[in-house]
């Protein structure tokens, strides 16, 4: 039901744009949100958008460098990631949740893509 694509091999400094394509009956009416699994740490949450699009939140560390939006009308949510460090290397989780109002936490998603790895060398 959810497809997480655009990850690669970056340098630092760069920039990728990742999407993520739900299925029709997926998320239209729901936040979703960005999370990540770095190698050896647990997967963490990186920003969220709720369900029109209005109101969105992220994690401090990438605040100011990272950009979710969504198209409705395309069932696609986008992060756009700008200025990119060695540290954001990891694979990269899209997630719709129970709610339409935007969330941190992770026990608030139900549906869950399969992830997209992006690598960030120095």
């Amino acid at each position: 039901q959810l497809q997480a694509s655009g990850g690669g091999l970056v340098q630092a400094g760069g920039s990728l744009r990742l999407s993520c394509q739900a299925s029709r009956r997926t998320g239209s009416n729901n936040a979703l949100g960005w999370f990540r699994r770095a190698p050896g740490k647990e997967r963490e949450f990186v920003a969220t958008i709720d369900w029109r699009g209005s109101s969105t939140n992220y994690a401090d560390f990438v605040k100011g460098r990272f950009t979710i939006s969504r198209d409705n009308a395309r069932n696609t949510l986008y992060l756009q990631m700008d200025s990119l460090k060695p540290e954001d290397t990891a694979v990269y989780y899209c997630a719709v949740s129970l709610f339409s109002a935007i969330s941190s936490r992770l026990e608030n998603y139900r549906y869950w893509g399969q992830g997209t790895l992006v690598t960030v060398s120095s």
